[in-house]
């Protein structure tokens, strides 16, 4: 299967549930990859799940900075010589509690994260998309983004928020081929879902998840590679009429 075959994506958030799974898909696929993330500790630790080898490296950077993010681009470009796809995929879920009881700096942090540093990574990889001629640039949204969701009105806010980034980045770069969409997931079996469980519920997070998934059509959380699969689909040629959408992969919770 080589589906991404001579492509190089850079993927942000690359050592959470979703980051890793992608990755290891588009891998699979035959495309080379740079894992971006905070931690260098857990970038190591995710490259080696990956196999290593000479189709994968790392780069130590925060979503929200700059230049560091600038940095991460140029080192990609400087080992594979290009960049054809770009998943913003690093996020936070911040702290669920009610509207009134959030913090200004609770808030902007989430939105530094969320929505900055999806603009930030967009924006970097403008320049060497247009220099291989297109590319693909998928930013992870949430069903958050689309519906809301009592005690994560931070959260919430910024899914929204970059589901207006895709669709006007979408309009400005559609005559230079470079394609623009964002993925939504619902519930998915992974850290961020088991955190936002044990803060919403400590008492029983198991409760509220057995919830959550009778809210779901499918009766179940979803699994970080059926969204690495939807990535896919984005990332590749599959997709070559694609952008400036938003794509569900929720198991029909927004169905309703």
């Amino acid at each position: 299967m080589t589906r991404l075959q001579g492509k190089t994506a850079l993927i942000t958030g690359a050592t959470g549930g979703i980051g890793e799974a992608t990755a290891k898909r588009f891998l699979k696929e035959g495309a080379n990859v740079m894992l971006v993330g905070r931690s260098s500790e857990k970038l190591n630790a995710t490259r080696d799940r990956l196999g290593g080898g000479e189709s994968v490296i790392q780069f130590v950077a925060d979503a929200a900075d700059e230049a560091a993010t600038d940095a991460a681009v140029e080192a990609t470009v400087g080992t594979f010589g290009g960049i054809d796809i770009l998943f913003a995929n690093a996020g936070t879920e911040g702290s669920p509690k009610p509207l009134e009881t959030q913090t200004a700096a609770g808030f902007e942090d989430i939105l530094r994260t969320n929505v900055v540093g999806v603009w930030l990574a967009m924006k970097s990889c403008v320049e060497p998309m247009k220099q291989r001629g297109g590319g693909s640039m998928i930013a992870t949204s949430s069903i958050a983004g689309l519906i809301g969701f009592p005690g994560i009105a931070p959260y919430s806010a910024t899914k929204h928020a970059v589901c207006g980034l895709v669709k006007t980045a979408a309009l400005e770069l559609g005559e230079w081929k470079i394609r623009v969409n964002a993925i939504a997931p619902g519930p998915i079996d992974n850290r961020m879902m088991r955190s936002l469980a044990e803060q919403m519920s400590p008492e029983d997070p198991g409760a509220l998840r057995n919830g959550i998934e009778g809210m779901v059509a499918l009766k179940r959380y979803g699994t970080n590679e059926e969204v690495a699969n939807l990535a896919l689909f984005l990332a590749s040629g599959e997709s070559s009429y694609c952008t400036g959408g938003v794509y569900t992969v929720d198991g029909g919770f927004t169905a309703a």
